[in-house]
């Protein structure tokens, strides 16, 4: 037992989960043949799912996060690698 208070950051939880998920979906397009780059690009800027294959259920998990939450990671991800 410890006196120490934990710190519980659920912005890092989010973020990885996030990651996961954009590998999940990249790896399921790229198996299918597909850009997977351009593919996700597609659906971020226009938010159409028909961007996203529904192999390995792909289209169902990206719809799960919400777009602006994926390019906040993705842009912070940028900046840390960018510094």
């Amino acid at each position: 037992m410890t006196d120490k208070t934990s710190l519980f950051n659920l912005e890092n939880i989010d973020a990885g989960v996030i990651r996961a998920t954009l590998k999940d979906v990249y790896d399921a397009l790229e198996e299918r043949g597909y850009n997977p780059s351009n593919q996700i690009v597609g659906y971020l800027i226009s938010g159409d799912p028909g961007y996203i294959s529904s192999y390995k259920d792909a289209r169902n998990k990206i719809q799960e996060v919400d777009r602006a939450k994926i390019i906040e990671v993705l842009l912070k991800e940028f900046q840390k690698k960018s510094k």
